[in-house]
């Protein structure tokens, strides 16, 4: 009997003594370069990057890890200024600005909204068609509207082809123009996939 009191006590011990662990881990990568993993990059690192960035133990071996994943990136290497980097942080900045918004008890940053997203991945689009609420009858006589939604056209984007287009709505009518999930045309983007949502 007391055998098994000390092994419960055993494996007791054992489980937190990983959960600890889990939990050191975790915390090494706050701060900074998890907002660096979460934010600034989440759109473009792709998932061996982040991987390789969670498994690194030193904060030297994650801003050598970072300063590569730029110069990778970067049109000019061993340049001074990286205009990859530099265009990126700028999208960042311009959808946190244009399509930030709330609703309810969400506050959603720009960068993390659909539009922004697509924003900061593929750039400006080449034009935006926008189409407010609007009223309509139905052949039944039943009266509806219809919700909000943007069209963004791409000329080409690389992997995708030419003339893509990208369909934003607002079922919500709340300023949360979400992607819509099911294309239109075989020359609309599919829905992309978020990390880790």
């Amino acid at each position: 009997m007391n055998l098994t009191r000390n092994g419960g006590r055993l494996w007791f011990l054992l489980g937190s003594i990983l959960l600890s662990l889990s939990l050191l881990a975790d915390a090494q990568l706050q701060g900074r370069y998890q907002k660096w993993l979460d934010e600034d990059v989440r759109w473009i690192v792709t998932p061996q990057e982040r991987a390789a960035f969670v498994r690194l133990t030193t904060d030297q071996q994650r801003d050598e890890f970072v300063t590569a994943f730029w110069e990778r990136r970067n049109p000019t290497p061993r340049a001074a200024e990286n205009p990859f980097k530099q265009e990126h942080y700028r999208r960042i900045a311009y959808a946190n600005v244009h399509f930030a918004f709330t609703s309810k008890d969400k506050n959603i940053p720009g960068w993390k909204s659909d539009r922004g997203r697509i924003y900061i991945v593929y750039g400006p689009p080449d034009s935006i068609d926008l189409h407010a609420s609007a009223p309509y009858q139905l052949a039944s006589g039943v009266r509806t509207s219809i919700d909000p939604y943007e069209v963004w056209s791409y000329q080409k984007i690389k992997g995708f082809g030419e003339d893509v287009t990208v369909r934003f709505v607002d079922k919500c009518r709340c300023g949360e123009f979400r992607q819509a999930s099911a294309p239109s045309d075989e020359h609309e983007l599919p829905l992309l996939d978020s990390p880790d949502e």
